[in-house]
């Protein structure tokens, strides 16, 4: 009965937007796409969430072909969504309202790479991976590495402000960024930020990046190129405890030592790793801690052998340090490959972002799992332990009657325990529709009056990636915008 209720309200959307497609496609001929399959398709993305229906999808190759869709939209009095590979995790992308989506992912060249300058232009489609693969023999990589960087685009990325690994000495994507070209909401080109070391005037760039497409829809992005280090070192440490291991993170951060990364496992999902990949990790450990450094050779054996005697001060079990390249890149095969090792203990995850203070992790982790079990849920731990950055995977089998009500309901509770510890609503997922409930625990209605006022300076109707991130009704623009689907926000 719901889906015939849903096909008689697109029967109704589609008779009514014929204009509108025969705009699109002049513009684009057979490059829009309005089947039944493609908005199924369009309705998720990698998270546990799910929109309502899809309009036309542009498979946009150009500047001008996004502005110009951006206009048809408008006169058509539609929203826009911007589309890249879906692999968003907080439901940043999923359509909400029927809005024309707007995908990215064909617009996929490396425009130019300046090794003087160390600047690459990139479009929006151009994955994380392929970028730093085709910098490598240039002596350059991309610092932001995502988990799911083999996968993800640089366009998700700019819109969810994100991280990965090494972000801990390198900083997240905003710091990696230093020009956007951007499609307003009203189909203007314009450039955010500039290759000057400082700019003039405000920083509109750094306003945009996280910004979740609300803002515009990026087209272009100069980046940041990040020299290949001379030498690195890759430690794998044992514990018996994730609290030992927490523990070790905050005393080599006190410790004036700033690696380029430090990420914890427990022990269930290091068990699972090395199932799926098989590289050494010890299944007997309570949690794991890889750290890495880099730098200059003598300071890089220096900082490792710093961290080796902190851990084992800390009750570290087992000391290692990859031999080789190849043992070196096994390793972060198996942190990186974490999440699609979780197979083997469920059929669904889903993974949590929030962050909490260093000193408060051990504490954090422990209410996680008391939280899983209060709602009978398996639960395992990997993260970005050096910014606090939590990944916990709450596990479990879809087929389970009601058992998405009791993942929320975790879920609810784990940001709860963040925010009381001190932390934040996300570090790297971004807030989409799956924190949005949360803002006014973490945010004044001042706050989100303020955010939204910036909003409305980019996108004064809320025509740009509408029923996001702020709280819905808080802006009357949002609710109009997402008056196209009868059947509710949603779907």
């Amino acid at each position: 009965m719901r889906r015939n209720y849903r096909n008689r309200v697109w029967a109704s959307v589609t008779s009514r937007d014929n204009a509108l497609l025969a705009d699109l496609q002049r513009v684009l001929g057979d490059r829009v796409r309005a089947d039944s399959a493609e908005r199924a398709l369009l309705r998720r993305d990698a998270s546990v969430f799910e929109g309502g229906d899809a309009g036309p999808t542009c498979l946009c190759e150009t500047t001008e072909e996004v502005q110009q869709v951006v206009r048809i939209a408008l006169a058509h009095g539609r929203a826009v969504v911007p589309r890249g590979a879906g692999t968003g995790l907080a439901g940043g992308a999923i359509p909400l309202g029927a809005p024309v989506v707007i995908s990215l992912s064909r617009m996929n060249r490396i425009v130019d790479v300046d090794t003087e300058s160390r600047i690459a232009w990139v479009e929006p489609g151009v994955v994380n991976l392929d970028l730093t693969k085709h910098l490598t023999p240039l002596g350059y990589h991309f610092a932001p590495d995502p988990s799911s960087q083999q996968v993800c685009t640089i366009g998700g990325n700019v819109g969810n402000n994100s991280g990965g690994p090494h972000c801990l000495a390198y900083g997240v994507t905003n710091a990696h960024i230093l020009a956007i070209e951007v499609v307003l909401a009203d189909g203007e080109i314009v450039t955010l930020g500039g290759l000057d070391a400082e700019p003039s005037g405000y920083d509109l760039r750094g306003v945009f990046v996280g910004g979740e497409g609300m803002l515009g829809i990026t087209t272009k992005v100069a980046v940041r190129i990040t020299p290949n280090p001379p030498a690195v070192r890759t430690l794998l440490l044992s514990f018996d405890t994730p609290r030992d291991a927490a523990a070790t993170v905050s005393a080599v951060i006190a410790a004036g030592i700033v690696p380029a990364a430090m990420e914890v496992m427990d022990q269930r999902i290091t068990i699972a790793v090395e199932n799926y990949v098989n590289v050494g990790y010890p299944r007997d450990a309570g949690a794991v801690l890889l750290a890495e450094v880099d730098g200059l050779p003598d300071g890089v054996e220096i900082d490792a052998q710093r961290i080796s005697d902190i851990g084992r001060a800390h009750g570290a079990t087992d000391v290692r340090q990859a031999q080789s390249d190849e043992e070196r890149m096994l390793l972060w095969k198996g942190r990186k490959t974490a999440f699609g090792a979780v197979a083997q203990i469920a059929p669904n995850y889903y993974l949590h972002d929030t962050v909490v203070p260093r000193s408060k992790l051990a504490d954090t982790l422990e209410e996680v799992y008391r939280i899983a079990d209060e709602h009978d849920l398996a639960v395992v731990n990997v993260f970005h332990a050096g910014d606090g950055n939590l990944h916990p995977l709450l596990l479990f089998n879809g087929q389970e009657p009601g058992i998405y009500d009791r993942v929320h309901a975790a879920g609810a509770k784990i940001v709860e325990a963040s925010l009381a510890a001190g932390g934040v609503l996300s570090g790297e997922h971004g807030i989409g529709v799956e924190k949005q409930p949360y803002m006014r625990q973490m945010f004044s209605d001042d706050d989100l009056d303020h955010q939204e006022r910036l909003r409305h300076a980019f996108d004064p109707a809320c025509r740009s990636n509408p029923g996001k991130v702020i709280p819905v009704g808080h802006s009357c623009a949002d609710i109009q915008s997402l008056r196209a689907t009868p059947e509710g926000v949603w779907g």
